[in-house]
């Protein structure tokens, strides 16, 4: 039988197509599942105003909405953020595992449009002991909340960010789709904390993915990750700490600052990501934290394990986000980038050594895959979109004491004395002169498109784009 509680929200649905005035709105559901529901609130100061919903499918949709109507009108946005789906469940006398879906796609409209109200019209007065924690739903990310939880008199909100959505991609291992948000959510809410969904998609399409398109077919190997991270994915965050009054935003990147505010590597070089970190300025810098740099991988995950966290052990994504279970190449082509597009294999003199099916399926420094019988390992050493050409040689050629750079970004007046020109190489002696670094040692390979980050001692201090 179902409970009362049910029944009267699916008689008399709370909310149900009220129009609110200067509503933001949020959606979840699609044609596969039948079951749609766009949920609006309004803010005013620190509380929600005003709810409403529309929802069609199922009538365990209809009552959902309106049992979270009903537990997030008046609240204050942190409590409000606190509410998911097995508070909805609750408000509804529980549901059966067959209908906890749709307490689901209530959950995931009703944050969509939480976020938005925040980051349209929020402004939660600033608490210094505040701090917003970037949270993925994976164990550095719910460690990081846990230990900032710990300092004295913090005060911990939450907010994962939504970048990509796309039917062709494993969302279990991505960090950004729709079923990652939920899982991060779950998590924030198991830890007491109030989390919030960032919908960043339009801004990640247009400056992160349609780059790393446009660059590809452009023959360059771009790195996205360090493109998202300085002008999209952190920026972001840090504006919607803003709007919740949050003096500092905590992620669960291995890194660390230095006394005078720079980037500095992490303690455990085999996880440090301060790669991926180089183009953010001093300014922005100064209000992220990083509780994981000075700790291993194996800290982290005993830390999750003695506070019971379900993800202790979670696998780590090794995709880039929007590619998760998609190869590159599949990628490329449904996206319109770039299509099969036979071609020259050629050597260091120009002769044919062989064919290949487009000059985007080759980075330089590679050695698998080119099909070629030779003498010696051959590697690539140049790809020419325009010629649509790979060119490959020796290691020796491959070698090279010069690397030429565009867009250089200093961080500090003093010049960097080492470089880092691919993610988890190690660093080299060096002199930047201009557009020009100059190596103490031979690199192998050095990549058009991707990221050289200058240091000085383990200190970060610019970075630029090999050309």
């Amino acid at each position: 039988m179902p409970d009362e509680r049910f029944e009267d929200h699916l008689t008399h649905p709370r909310g149900r197509g009220r129009v609110v005035a200067g509503a933001s709105h949020g959606a979840a559901g699609g044609a596969a599942c039948g079951d749609l529901v766009r949920f609006s609130l309004a803010v005013d100061g620190e509380h929600v105003s005003a709810a409403g919903f529309e929802a069609s499918g199922c009538g365990t949709m209809l009552a959902a909405g309106s049992a979270a109507v009903e537990l997030v009108e008046g609240a204050r946005l942190l409590d409000a953020a606190r509410i998911g789906s097995p508070q909805i469940a609750a408000e509804l006398g529980g549901l059966s595992a067959g209908k906890l879906h749709a307490a689901d796609l209530v959950s995931d409209a009703l944050h969509r449009a939480l976020g938005d109200a925040v980051r349209q019209h929020g402004a939660l007065a600033p608490d210094p002991s505040r701090t917003l924690v970037a949270m993925s739903g994976g164990v550095d990310s719910a460690v990081a909340a846990l230990l900032a939880g710990r300092a004295p008199g913090a005060a911990v909100a939450t907010v994962t960010l939504e970048l990509w959505a796309d039917v062709d991609n494993d969302g279990e291992r991505s960090c950004c789709s729709a079923a990652a948000v939920r899982g991060a959510r779950r998590l924030a809410h198991e830890l007491g904390l109030p989390h919030f969904t960032l919908d960043l998609r339009e801004e990640f399409r247009a400056g992160v993915v349609a780059p790393w398109l446009a660059e590809h077919a452009d023959g360059l190997t771009p790195n996205p990750c360090v493109r998202c991270n300085g002008h999209v994915r952190l920026d972001a965050m840090l504006d919607f700490a803003d709007r919740i009054g949050a003096a500092t935003l905590t992620t669960g990147h291995y890194a660390r600052r230095t006394g005078d505010g720079l980037l500095r590597l992490a303690a455990d070089p085999a996880k440090d990501q301060t790669y991926m970190l180089a183009a953010l300025g001093r300014s922005s810098l100064g209000r992220l934290r990083f509780p994981l740099g000075d700790h291993t991988k194996d800290d982290v995950r005993a830390i999750a394990e003695d506070a019971g966290l379900a993800v202790a052990r979670k696998p780590e994504s090794q995709d880039l986000c929007f590619l998760a279970g998609t190869g590159r190449a599949t990628f490329l082509a449904r996206h319109g980038a770039l299509h099969e597009r036979p071609g020259d294999i050629v050597d260091r003199d120009g002769r044919v050594v062989g064919r290949h099916r487009g000059h985007h399926g080759f980075t330089v420094g590679q050695r698998k895959g080119l099909g070629i019988a030779a003498p010696e390992p051959l590697y690539v050493v140049a790809t020419d979109a325009r010629a649509n050409t790979v060119t490959v040689g020796t290691r020796e050629d491959l070698q090279t004491h010069t690397v030429r750079v565009r867009g250089v970004r200093l961080h500090d007046a003093d010049p960097p004395d080492a470089v880092q020109l691919r993610y988890h190489a190690p660093p080299l002696r060096c002199r930047l002169d201009g557009n020009r670094i100059h190596l103490d040692l031979p690199f192998d390979g050095a990549a058009p498109g991707q990221t050289a980050v200058f240091l000085r001692g383990d200190a970060i201090v610019g970075c630029a784009t090999i050309a």
